[in-house]
């Protein structure tokens, strides 16, 4: 769960009436997040454009990172002789699994 100090937190009246001045202070890292309440419910979140783009950033290196470990363990398994393989029905019997109900 994010935390937010108190200056981070406005009512959507309070961030209206307030809005140059919150965005100028967002913009120059005075305050690095403005969480936006409506009935008194965190609603939206304002970051600023550099901030957007490191997270973006961020979610697609993991994302990139899944793939490749994906990649990898295809690659890994297309090395297992078919003598090995598990037959779906074998596998459902090991975790007793009733085939029938899914």
């Amino acid at each position: 769960m994010v935390k937010y100090a108190e200056n981070e937190l406005f009512s959507i009246t309070d961030f209206t009436k307030q809005i140059s001045s919150l965005l100028k202070d967002i913009k120059n890292n005075t305050i690095e997040k403005i969480g936006i309440l409506k009935n008194n419910r965190l609603e939206v979140v304002v970051l600023s454009t550099e901030e957007y783009s490191r997270l973006k950033n961020i979610e697609q290196d993991l994302i990139d990172a899944e793939h490749t470990e994906i990649y990898r363990v295809v690659q890994e398994r297309k090395m297992t002789p078919v003598s090995e393989y598990i037959s779906m029905e074998e596998m459902a019997e090991k975790f007793d699994i009733d085939l029938k109900s899914l």
